[in-house]
């Protein structure tokens, strides 16, 4: 794949496939369509996970990578399909920004008719509509795909032509994505945001801004040479006791934040997992007042 960005979708979703072969009571994460939008490669790839010595020496990898991110990776997807559950009868319509490979709009468009806009890079969506083609023979009727460069492109007016309306109460996921945006293209998306309907609810994920610029590397030295000096992909990063005056002035009021002492309290130590959550990512909540 040309786009560096792109090539990132792949990664969360197979451990989300991976944690499927735990027993359901250990389970970080349920989503049984992860496995089959993955593609050919990754899927084999997974597969050997359904052997616990190979999961347990996968998870190791991942750790050694980065303390605390399988837990980091796994439970966000967790924490937002719970929030979004949880405000479904209170919503008219679903954003996905920077939809990659997740399944939750095909999950829910098994009981539910509301509309969701699954929106990406151009190339993300081209393959993901070709692997929704190849897992379910066609997209669901609630389901729109929308493509965007977040960097250049009117969001707005791409969900608009895609049949988003504005007046509807919207829940927005915003999930992997801030962390390889520069702070203007994040800008734009809160100025977006700004127009979103009164409660309205968003999840987004984001990496701490000392990691970003190096001050504290929470013991992730692999994944900050990675991401910050090989690659240069991460760009922009917030802090935890800054995040409500940060979307305050968009019309946002920050409700709850699920950083790795909520990850560890609500998932990881109630499936009884013996993995740490990471510091370098935290996920947000808010509601449009």
């Amino acid at each position: 794949m040309s786009n560096p960005v792109a090539a990132t979708a792949v990664g969360p979703m197979v451990l989300a496939a991976v944690e499927q072969y735990e027993p359901v009571q250990r389970r970080l994460v349920d989503d049984d369509m992860a496995l089959s939008f993955l593609p050919a490669g990754a899927r084999a790839f997974t597969r050997i996970a359904r052997w616990s010595v190979a999961r347990r020496l996968l998870i190791q990898a991942t750790e050694r990578s980065g303390p605390g991110l399988w837990a980091n990776l796994t439970c966000r997807k967790r924490y937002l399909g719970d929030k979004l559950t949880e405000a479904l009868p209170d919503i008219d319509a679903v954003v996905i920004l920077g939809a990659g490979l997740d399944t939750k709009a095909y999950r829910l468009a098994r009981h539910s008719a509301v509309p969701v806009f699954e929106v990406d890079l151009p190339v993300n969506i081209e393959r993901k509509r070709s692997v929704v083609r190849s897992a379910l023979g066609a997209t669901p009727p609630s389901v729109h795909l929308v493509p965007v460069d977040f960097e250049n492109d009117d969001l707005a007016a791409e969900l608009a032509r895609h049949g988003h309306r504005g007046d509807h109460r919207t829940f927005f996921i915003w999930e992997g994505v801030t962390q390889y945006l520069s702070a203007d293209a994040v800008a734009s998306t809160f100025e977006f945001l700004r127009s979103a309907a009164p409660a309205s609810r968003i999840g987004f994920t984001y990496v701490r801004s000392d990691f970003i610029d190096g001050t504290n590397r929470y013991g992730a030295e692999s994944l900050y040479r990675r991401f910050r000096v090989r690659s240069q992909l991460w760009q922009f990063g917030l802090e935890p006791d800054g995040v409500a005056a940060f979307i305050e002035p968009y019309g946002w009021q920050l409700t709850e934040q699920a950083g790795p002492d909520y990850l560890t309290e609500h998932y990881i130590s109630p499936a009884r997992r013996k993995l740490t959550a990471s510091q370098v990512e935290w996920t947000a909540y808010a509601e449009k007042r």
